[in-house]
């Protein structure tokens, strides 16, 4: 049984990468592109290590696990919120 939901959260968290890649692909501009990139890279990386973390069941290594998790949750938006106010400049000085 762990193993199925195990193969359930890194699938899903494949599936968000897969969605996360098609949307740097069709999006039109950058803004959107790192918009999807962002949202879909974050939930795929989380989901994947969810998925480690119950394969290793109750561990000492799953607090280092963890700390990755809410290093992603907090680097992440951050990261893309600021190459989203780069990218904004620039268009702004390119007028």
């Amino acid at each position: 049984m762990i193993n199925i939901i195990v193969i359930v959260f890194i699938i899903s968290g494949l599936f968000f990468f897969f969605v996360g890649t098609v949307g740097i692909l069709r999006f039109p501009d950058a803004l959107t592109r790192a918009h999807g990139a962002a949202k879909a890279d974050t939930l795929g990386a989380v989901l994947c290590l969810i998925g480690l973390m119950i394969y290793n069941g109750f561990d000492s290594s799953n607090i280092k696990i963890l700390m990755v998790i809410v290093f992603l949750w907090t680097t992440n938006p951050t990261a893309t919120h600021m190459i989203a106010k780069a990218i904004n400049r620039s268009i702004k000085i390119s007028r």
